[in-house]
């Protein structure tokens, strides 16, 4: 038996700066854009041999904009970001590690506090 590639099939602005991503297997991913571009693998913001992460979240503007999306063979995307970098490969199955739907990030219950007695 063949596994079926993951790829994505469409993609939408779901608002404003929230990338929809729709995948093979029928899952709709959500990306917040600068969230994607905090997460840019390539070696000026991992680096290549500790796997550490150089780019810091704060680096990344609050105003980030997806300037363009171009395909990479059959196993990835590359991101043109108006902060100018545009050298990260996003691997498809790095893209959907990335996905930020209720089902893939499910939101955690807040335990409640323990109340002192006296």
């Amino acid at each position: 038996m063949t596994a079926v590639a993951l790829e994505p099939r469409d993609m939408e602005w779901l608002d404003k700066g929230v990338l929809g991503i729709h995948w093979s297997d029928g899952h709709k991913g959500v990306y917040p854009i600068r969230y994607l571009r905090q997460h840019c693998p390539c070696a000026a913001c991992v680096d290549e041999w500790t796997g550490e992460r150089r780019l810091k979240p704060d680096d990344v503007p609050l105003l980030i904009m997806l300037q363009d999306v171009e395909p990479v063979g059959r196993y990835g995307l590359q991101f043109k970001w108006s902060d100018g970098h545009d050298t990260g490969i996003y691997a498809y199955q790095l893209l959907r590690r990335l996905c930020q739907c209720d089902k893939c990030q499910p939101v955690k219950p807040v335990e409640p506090k323990s109340r002192r007695l006296m």
